[in-house]
């Protein structure tokens, strides 16, 4: 008797799990039909990705014909791997590749760790007050236009600039920053710290009100301080978003802030200012060279897609977390 009422027990359940794979097994087409306002959000953004995003891509095709311009979009001669060719001789591309790396490698090894150590820091705050000033303080700059921060700079370090004013102040020489090449780096890296500290830390502050407040509870009472919380609780919950924004930072290493590079670039800079983008720039747009340029910027784009592959199987064999 107690078998039959646990096969009669049991067969709801069959039933159930039934239902719920039939739920599972739904055709998608019958749940955009159904959801049809939610999925209707979705129409914009794919259609601006399908336009600027993806259309474009076609163009990639004049990196291997001769684009001289005129109602052939696509070409008129089939040349191969001519223009790769070309570039991989042109010393100045090397030059640009060198520097691309300095640039992005240098700000990312900086900006990085001071942002999650920001975030930390901002997360301490018990005063509700005091941390939406010093949040709204540090994002500002983020929102002040690229052209505007350039301006800036060049006045900050210009010769009668306030800088320059206080070097001589010290009992120092005047140095022309905007005209010394190796200046350039430490300018590039330092304004890009200022500009975008406070607004790498949203994510980071985003993920720590996902962690389990037991956490923190538990480890205050085997006697953690602020700092060992921080380590052992805090950087732990949000690791999967942190190895998220590095494997895209690696992947973008070769993507310095063209606007910026380019206002702040000068011919007697290019030794460590010319970058990837403002070398497509100044041969495509410039000098009219359409297939090289976009033979460059395709090569760049592959460099591009094979760094943020590797880092993140580096990233899914280490730390298990991973963006795909």
């Amino acid at each position: 008797m107690a078998f039959r009422n646990n096969d009669m027990s049991v067969e709801p359940l069959r039933k159930e799990v039934k239902v719920n794979k039939s739920v599972d097994l739904e055709p998608l087409w019958k749940h955009v039909r159904k959801e049809w306002k939610l999925y209707s959000f979705l129409l914009i953004p794919v259609i601006y990705f399908i336009i600027f995003k993806y259309l474009p891509m076609l163009g990639n095709i004049i990196a291997f014909r001769k684009y001289r311009g005129g109602p052939n979009l696509f070409g008129t001669e089939w040349v191969g791997f001519t223009y790769f060719k070309l570039f991989f001789k042109d010393p100045s591309f090397w030059r640009a590749i060198k520097n691309d790396l300095v640039l992005s490698i240098s700000y990312l090894i900086f900006r990085f760790p001071l942002t999650l150590a920001f975030a930390l820091l901002l997360n301490e705050i018990v005063k509700l007050r005091l941390k939406k000033f010093v949040q709204t303080v540090s994002y500002l700059p983020h929102f002040i236009a690229t052209v505007i921060v350039a301006g800036m700079i060049k006045e900050f370090v210009s010769m009668n600039g306030p800088i320059n004013s206080l070097i001589e102040i010290l009992g120092f020489e005047k140095i022309p920053f905007i005209t010394v090449p190796h200046w350039f780096p430490t300018i590039y890296v330092t304004s890009g710290i200022w500009q975008g500290l406070g607004w790498g830390t949203i994510l980071y502050l985003a993920a720590m009100t996902g962690i389990n407040t037991e956490l923190y509870e538990a480890a205050k009472i085997d006697g953690a301080n602020r700092f060992r919380l921080a380590w052992h609780v805090t950087i732990p919950g949000i690791l999967p978003t942190i190895m998220a924004l590095l494997i895209l930072d690696i992947g973008g290493i070769l993507g310095s802030n063209f606007e910026k590079v380019l206002l702040l670039q000068n011919p007697l800079i290019y030794q460590t200012a010319d970058v990837v983008q403002t070398y497509v720039y100044r041969l495509g747009i410039k000098g009219g060279n359409f297939s090289y340029a976009t033979a460059v910027g395709l090569f760049e784009g592959i460099l591009g897609l094979i760094l943020v592959t590797t880092a993140n199987q580096i990233s899914k064999k280490t730390t298990k977390s991973s963006l795909w």
